[in-house]
């Protein structure tokens, strides 16, 4: 890791370049702001579940470690995983539908 102000995107590529299948579809994109240090995180659609985890245990512990790399760097990083084109991730069914409102007219 040669200059700090790069050292959080590089340590995010070679961490998840080690997890996924196709590390050469690994893309990181860095962005600062007065917010801190924006990281955009971009894999193949068959890599998401690899990158996310199991109830997002994986994504957690990378953003921990990024933190990390942020302190030692005085500076706040946040991680944004970008959803891939194409991605196979089916709509969310465990979460109830929120009831539609009725008119309730008193009589």
């Amino acid at each position: 890791m040669t200059n700090s102000s790069s050292a959080d995107q590089e340590f995010l590529e070679y961490l998840v370049k080690s997890l996924v299948d196709h590390p050469d579809d690994v893309k990181v994109d860095r962005k600062v702001d007065e917010m801190g240090v924006l990281l955009s995180l971009h894999v193949n659609a068959q890599d998401m579940g690899q990158v996310v985890g199991r109830q997002g245990a994986t994504a957690k512990a990378i953003r921990s470690l990024l933190r990390i790399v942020g302190v030692k760097n005085n500076a706040r990083v946040n991680l944004k995983i970008e959803e891939p084109e194409g991605g196979t991730r089916a709509p969310r069914t465990d979460r109830p539908q929120a009831p539609e409102q009725e008119e309730h007219t008193e009589n």
